[in-house]
């Protein structure tokens, strides 16, 4: 659990609603159906139109990662792949047979097999590289679901208000009911504004920070494996895998 993000989505909600209540407006000045409707579901309604449903989908899978992002022991992969160098140097790189069985990381696992195999360090790069560069492409258009919901809430946030003006207009007769008007027509802002800039966004950069982060540890990973495949001297190899997370 990232308690930084679970913090952040906390202080959110006292910040809006704290500052509701001591602004004297109180909490039920938050709640309007109508603002609901057109800013949540309108927003809902630009991302179906502006995103693939897979990605779309593939989004939404994403979003568990702002509370709960993949963790990368680093220190204990690098110890691995130094371990894999020794072994290979002393015993050849079929000696690593047994640690393709063992391994459950669907890309480690085929990074293995092919220097098993005896694959060229040029094909294991090329091969290994465009499959960090489908998954990195495929993970960024996902975090890009949020961004594009942050960048159209703001605006049926404004509609929202004007719709909300149009209907106090329609009282101007009646000034009892002008102020309450007004009051509902700037919620509609306010549930633009704030998703998209407390929620939304936030939630995009950080999903991008992880995909970074993930992309960093495969290259890590293709860079000893070629260093494997070259026969380099493990503590070499040690080196060079540090200097990826200084």
């Amino acid at each position: 659990m990232d308690k930084l993000s679970l913090a952040g989505i906390a202080l959110a909600l006292v910040a809006v609603i704290g500052g509701s209540i001591l602004k004297g407006a109180g909490v039920e000045a938050l709640l309007s159906p109508a603002a609901f409707t057109i800013v949540i579901l309108g927003t809902l309604a630009a991302i179906f139109l502006h995103t693939p449903m897979s990605v779309f989908m593939h989004g939404m899978k994403m979003a568990k990662m702002v509370l709960m992002p993949p963790r990368h022991d680093t220190q204990a992969l690098i110890e691995r792949i130094v371990g894999w160098s020794g072994v290979a140097r002393k015993q050849g790189l079929l000696a690593l047979e047994g640690e393709v069985e063992a391994e459950s990381d669907p890309f480690i696992k085929k990074g293995l097999q092919m220097l098993v195999d005896g694959a060229e360090p040029d094909a294991i790069r090329s091969i290994l590289e465009v499959e960090v560069q489908t998954r990195e492409h495929l993970d960024l258009q996902g975090a890009k679901v949020f961004e594009g919901m942050g960048i159209y809430a703001p605006t049926l946030g404004i509609i929202g208000a004007v719709m909300g003006l149009m209907a106090v207009l329609k009282n101007l007769a009646d000034p009892s009911k002008l102020g309450h008007g007004i009051a509902a027509a700037f919620v509609a802002t306010i549930y633009g504004i704030g998703s998209a800039n407390l929620f939304f966004l936030p939630m995009a950069a950080k999903l991008k920070a992880v995909v970074a982060d993930q992309t960093r540890v495969r290259e890590m990973l293709i860079e000893g494996l070629i260093s494997i495949s070259q026969g380099e001297n493990p503590r070499n190899i040690e080196s060079k895998l540090r200097g990826y997370f200084h």
